[in-house]
């Protein structure tokens, strides 16, 4: 650890300290916690991870004079925010006030990696004898509200423990929404009762397209898994301890082909026979989308219903984007419905399909989130818009009143690759660098004070079509996760002024910190061998949109 506190990732707000040569608060088996009440959370966490690290008990108590002091602090709410905090070192222990719980726990991130790399391991190592931290003083509050990444665990599955781990990580990252893809063409990940088909039959698909839909490789081996309902209460609850939100996404009306082939009546049956439909076993957009029927309407009311009794999220994201029109042209049931509700096409028959559930979820005290998309025909009047093709869905939207999570493809996908030449291992996508990531700016100038307000926050999202595994996962997602963490959380100035080289000289010490935690990255200078793939998929193919 960089003995002044300068590495660390996301950027603080203010770091001062008096001087380089005033010395360190050391930390040893007399240390005590003092958690003050709401932050005992935090506490446990802090034993959970730092303790086992360390090996120091961090006991209870506020005897000791070097001891942690953990408070929710007014002051700080009113002062900074209330998921900013005060860390705060000093000869006579550690301090640190947070607005909430939640900024307590996020000064604890920050005392983690204050404590240096292998405050990042699960064990303690024998060569490791003594802990300290610098004498200094920080204030630290988030930019954005939401500070997400999406997971896509709909394409490739991904088993409960690597989502666990995900989530430590995104808390690493300061980072506090997880946006749960768990519903597409190729997979149904979520266990519903009412309808045991979902999993049964929608959770699996015979075989897998290898690398982009381009790409002449199949995987022949059957993929998937799912997601009972208890194992997604741990990890709605296993995130919440670390004031992380779990956000679902049931995606509807398209994307929806492994709910249709478990459940057939849910299609156009009047265009095709939805009984010789199984799970898609490739990419891209999909033709067979759902009925605008009232059978396929309470069937996800019924599904909605369950996934509400599971996730405490104020937000519910129900897709909405890439719905091809072709079937409901085609079908008289479809045809029917719109003139039935005096709609004037097939963009305003999904927009009162998007607007039905919107209503829905709202006299449940929920809110809607859906990709750009449901912009077209109209937006329903709560909803919150996942702004994916660009910035123009989320600069329409704000504009509109309503609140958007900016999360273009052409930065922030990060299933892209992240070089030229032939050495990714899926080289699909736009050229994407650490830099480029480091240089996003999720708010556009073409917004005005008031429709900036609108912009709740960013999203990096993480498609998993051409990633099969945790590792390639890894290797995708880091280290521009970081990049993107430090958008999310600092208030940098504009991208163009950002100091780059030293974000790099930063990442330097936060290598130490991912390879501490196992973390399969991208390093600096390009794949490892084990992580290049060169030849099998083809050469890059430029602009090649990824299929969300």
């Amino acid at each position: 650890m960089n003995d002044t506190g300068t590495d660390l990732i996301p950027l603080p707000g203010a770091l001062s300290r008096p001087s380089p040569s005033v010395g360190r608060l050391v930390l040893n088996e007399d240390t005590l916690i003092e958690a003050q009440p709401g932050t005992e959370g935090v506490a446990r966490w802090l034993r959970s991870t730092v303790g086992a690290a360390t090996g120091l008990p961090l006991r209870d108590g506020h005897d000791a004079d070097h001891r942690i002091v953990l408070r929710i602090d007014p002051a700080t709410a009113r002062e900074v925010g209330p998921e900013g905090y005060r860390l705060i070192g000093d000869g006579h222990g550690l301090r640190i006030h947070g607005g909430s719980a939640a900024g307590v726990f996020w000064g604890a991130q920050t005392l983690r990696q204050l404590l240096g790399p292998d405050a990042f391991r699960r064990a303690p190592l024998p060569s490791k004898r003594q802990w300290s931290v610098p004498v200094l003083a920080i204030e630290d509050a988030p930019r954005f509200a939401w500070r997400g990444a999406m997971l896509d665990v709909a394409r490739h599955f991904m088993p409960k423990g690597d989502v666990l781990a995900y989530v430590d990580l995104l808390a690493a990252h300061k980072l506090n929404v997880l946006h749960l893809h768990l519903t597409d063409d190729q997979g149904w990940r979520l266990e519903i009762k009412r309808y045991p088909r979902l999993t049964e039959v929608g959770a699996w698909r015979a075989r897998t397209k290898v690398g982009h839909r381009a790409s002449p490789l199949w995987d022949e081996r059957p993929h998937g898994g799912y997601y009972t309902q208890d194992d997604m209460r741990e990890i709605v609850a296993y995130a919440a301890e670390r004031h992380i939100t779990v956000v679902p996404e049931i995606d509807m009306p398209g994307h929806s082909q492994a709910a249709i082939a478990a459940y057939p009546e849910l299609g156009n049956t009047d265009v095709i026979d939805t009984t010789s439909l199984s799970v898609w076993d490739t990419w891209g957009v999909n033709p067979n989308v759902l009925a605008p029927t009232d059978t396929t309407l309470a069937f996800y009311e019924d599904v909605l219903t369950e996934v509400l009794e599971i996730f405490p999220s104020p937000f519910v994201h129900i897709g909405g984007d890439e719905c091809p029109k072709d079937q409901w042209r085609a079908s008289p049931t479809a045809q029917a419905r719109i003139a039935e509700e005096g709609l004037a096409d097939e963009d305003e028959l999904q927009s009162w399909f998007i607007r039905h559930f919107d209503r829905w979820l709202t006299g449940r005290g929920r809110r809607l989130v859906g990709w750009d998309e449901i912009l077209e025909g109209g937006l329903a009047e709560g909803a919150t818009v996942s702004s994916w093709r660009g910035y123009a869905g989320g600069i329409a939207a704000a504009r509109a009143g309503h609140d958007v999570v900016m999360c273009p493809e052409q930065q922030v996908y990060l299933d892209h690759r992240q070089a030229a030449g032939d050495d990714e291992p899926v080289p699909i996508g736009f050229v994407r660098t650490l830099e480029d990531v480091y240089r996003f700016e999720p708010v556009p100038p073409e917004l005005d004070a008031e429709g900036a307000e609108r912009v709740i926050g960013t999203q990096a999202n993480i498609w998993t079509e051409v990633m099969e595994s945790r590792q390639r996962v890894d290797y995708q997602t880091f280290p521009r996760l970081a990049a993107f963490a430090e958008v999310a959380w600092s208030r940098l100035p504009a991208p163009e002024a950002r100091d780059f080289a030293a974000f790099e000289r930063r990442m330097t010490g936060h290598y130490a910190r991912l390879d501490a935690l196992g973390v399969d990255y991208r390093p600096p200078g390009g794949p490892r061998p084990w992580q290049r793939r060169p030849g099998v998929l083809g050469r890059p193919i430029e602009g090649a949109p990824p299929i969300v």
